[in-house]
């Protein structure tokens, strides 16, 4: 696609940063390149009293495209979405098909696995992991 490209201007060095974007968005390459913003969701942690409670911006996901998991205090949301499209006109028809999935990951070290509770609503997934009673193991040890 790069031949529809009359000339690239990359190798001049006083070139303007906004033809090197739009000579980039006809580069083939330009549509296999990942970003980390774009491939990820906002994960927001808040410690409460007894609780930790996290908040996850999912929009337009659906409860049933989201698998919760907590293994040994290591809280995970995973969203995998497929997406086919199909549309008839004029004797053909189009049909597109979508799969994307995304996963973030939480250590939380006192994470109580009973009572754990979530809930989507509005594209924001909130999950509630109360936190498991610290017990001191130290010891003050009298030397005689």
């Amino acid at each position: 696609m790069t031949g529809l490209i009359p000339f690239n201007r990359r190798g001049d060095l006083s070139t303007d940063r906004l033809f090197n974007m739009m000579d980039d968005f006809f580069n083939d390459t330009w549509l296999s390149r990942r970003s980390l913003l774009s491939d990820t969701f906002k994960v927001d942690v808040k410690e409460n009293e007894g609780a930790y409670t996290i908040e996850a911006d999912l929009p337009g996901v659906k409860k049933e495209e989201v698998n919760l998991e907590l293994n040994e205090g290591r809280l995970t949301i995973a969203v995998i979405r497929s997406e086919e499209i199909e549309e008839e006109k004029k004797g053909y028809i189009h049909r597109e098909r979508r799969q994307s999935s995304m996963q973030r990951s939480v250590y939380l070290a006192d994470a109580d696995n009973e009572g754990v509770e979530a809930k989507l609503n509005d594209g924001v997934l909130t999950v509630v992991i109360p936190q498991k009673p610290q017990i001191d193991y130290k010891k003050r040890i009298e030397i005689q």
